[in-house]
């Protein structure tokens, strides 16, 4: 297998990872600061991914790894604890806890758009003539091997969290869109 692709592939690991992790810590910060506690007695309020690897390591850990050294990219799943009585009795903040996991990506990929910019306008990266998931930008004829890496990595993170973003507001449960239609609906 391609060396190339193998680091890439964790790359790709490594962001899934951080990206499920803030955006399923948003859900438990949300949902405690809402008056439901059943994340946040669960240690879902973290930054940290050991809990949330504890309750979903399939999705968590095994598939991310898997695709990531086979297909040179990461796709899995997760999931944060919530109270079925909260929700009812709550719908608005449930719904608001559900729109807090993608809106967590969409801030990822934000703070990675805007570093890929910088870089692009401070001329440590460049317009590449091909562009691909994990090559938005390329470093200047003798750039840095850190600037290659940091154009990487911002890359990788700016298409998956935008790719988590909309795939988790597509209105159909399980998803988060499916919940958080109520901020929209009456």
């Amino acid at each position: 297998m391609d060396p190339t692709k193998i680091a890439d592939g964790l790359l790709w690991f490594l962001a899934f990872l951080f990206s499920t992790t803030f955006h399923e810590a948003a859900h438990a910060y949300v949902a405690w600061r809402g008056g439901d506690s059943t994340a946040y007695h669960g240690g879902q309020v973290s930054l940290s991914p050991l809990p949330h690897i504890r309750r979903e390591p399939i999705g968590m850990l095994v598939v991310p790894l898997i695709t990531a050294l086979t297909q040179g990219w990461a796709i899995g799943w997760a999931s944060t604890p919530y109270g079925p009585r909260w929700e009812s009795r709550f719908p608005r903040r449930a719904a608001l806890m559900a729109a807090s996991g993608p809106m967590a990506n969409l801030l990822i990929a934000i703070a990675a758009f805007a570093s890929l910019k910088i870089g692009l306008a401070t001329g440590q990266f460049v317009s590449p003539a091909h562009a691909t998931f994990e090559h938005l930008v390329e470093v200047p004829e003798g750039g840095a091997g850190a600037a290659i890496l940091a154009g990487k990595v911002f890359s990788i993170f700016l298409m998956l969290n935008v790719l988590l973003f909309a795939f988790n507001l597509i209105p159909l449960p399980p998803l988060d869109g499916g919940s958080a239609i109520g901020l929209l609906l009456p």
